[in-house]
């Protein structure tokens, strides 16, 4: 999957916790925690809180595939 390069500015604080994060091995990377984040932002904002029954994998990944194929917009999302 090729991916686009993005540039983002955060404050110490908020880096420290994203490090933090990669430190305890929650996530390889700076970029996966972002990426994570974005994700879960994304879902929440168009397909709403996920309730906690049932399969959550199941309906995770039917969120994934969904949202996979629909477009984005951008300009939306840096206006938030």
């Amino acid at each position: 999957m090729v991916m686009d390069v993005l540039q983002i500015r955060m404050n110490p604080g908020l880096v420290k916790l994203v490090d933090g994060l990669v430190k305890r091995g929650a996530y390889s990377n700076r970029s996966d925690v972002i990426r994570d984040a974005v994700r879960r932002f994304v879902w929440e904002r168009e397909v709403g809180t996920i309730p906690n029954k049932g399969n959550s994998v199941k309906e995770i990944r039917k969120i994934r595939k969904k949202l996979s194929k629909m477009p984005i917009d951008l300009d939306e999302i840096n206006n938030l």
